[in-house]
């Protein structure tokens, strides 16, 4: 039987975790009679997205994301983009992704998955020209995302204490959004398109989230008073955003959102920055990637 060539790309950086012995973990579990590994590791913003090109125009199979959701961001688009089948193996500061597609956070685990190699096809999805496969919105969370990305103290800790310290000066905005050919209009804290179910750290925006249904949940998290922050976070770590009048979730495959101003935005929790207007569509069964078993 003929091995399969993959190619393990880390970011040295996601996730604030040291990653230098990697590669030894990685030998010493491995399927050796199904894969020939070999190993890039990143150094700057959109490397990874480059060796992934090249890679992928090379004899390479499987090209596996070693970091979060960023890294599997620059990875995935050139995958997709070559037909090839991508790995993950999570190491990021909230995995949104990962967790939602039931991949373990222990890398030991996270390998035997990439040995069992159980292919799916899903979706992905566009914000204007650029892909994501987890999430992407504009409002508080992109300006934390923005904001964070400047910040030494990676990680959910030093998020959160972030997110508390801006929260406070923050104002919602007023977004027209039209999902299907229907516009809504609303004043929101955040919105974020959802393809998956989750932010990272198990924090739910989309409950109902599907990767494979051919649809986005435009999640609108509407203006609310501070003191009720720890209701929306007991609804997000309990998958219950759906039954929160906190939050609106509409489902569509043609989006378009107005904003007042150009903003910045976050794909998959990198920070970006674009105009008024921006085109949101679906691309169905669109990614080959290799998950564990589990229904979604």
């Amino acid at each position: 039987m003929s091995k399969s060539n993959i190619l393990f790309i880390i970011n040295p950086i996601s996730g604030g975790k040291d990653k230098l012995k990697i590669p030894a973990l990685i030998d010493a579990n491995l399927d050796r009679t199904k894969f020939n590994a070999n190993y890039s590791f990143t150094e700057y913003i959109g490397h990874a997205s480059e060796i992934a090109e090249e890679a992928a125009n090379k004899n390479f199979d499987i090209i596996v994301a070693v970091g979060g959701d960023g890294t599997i961001n620059e990875i995935g688009t050139k995958v997709m983009q070559q037909n090839k089948i991508l790995g993950i193996l999570p190491f990021g500061s909230g995995n949104g992704l990962s967790r939602f597609l039931k991949i373990p956070m222990n890398t030991t685990q996270a390998i035997k998955v990439i040995n069992d190699c159980k292919v799916r096809v899903v979706d992905t999805a566009k914000f204007n020209d650029k892909c994501f496969f987890n999430m992407a919105g504009m409002g508080f969370d992109a300006h934390i995302s923005s904001v964070f990305a400047g910040n030494k103290s990676r990680g959910l800790s030093g998020y959160l204490k972030l997110g508390f310290k801006e929260m406070l000066n923050y104002k919602p905005q007023t977004y027209h959004i039209t999902i299907d050919g229907t516009e809504y209009i609303r004043k929101a804290f955040v919105v974020s398109v959802a393809n998956s179910s989750q932010y990272g750290n198990n924090a739910h925006i989309a409950p109902n989230a599907s990767i494979t249904d051919g649809l986005l949940d435009v999640c609108i998290i509407k203006e609310f008073p501070i003191y009720k922050i720890p209701v929306l976070a007991y609804h997000m770590l309990n998958a219950s955003t759906d039954q929160s009048n906190m939050v609106e979730i509409i489902q569509g495959k043609d989006i378009r959102i107005k904003r007042m101003s150009n903003d910045a935005i976050h794909i998959d929790g990198e920070p970006f920055f674009m105009g008024k207007e921006i085109d949101v569509s679906i691309v169905p069964l669109s990614l080959n990637i290799i998950t564990p078993d589990y229904e979604s």
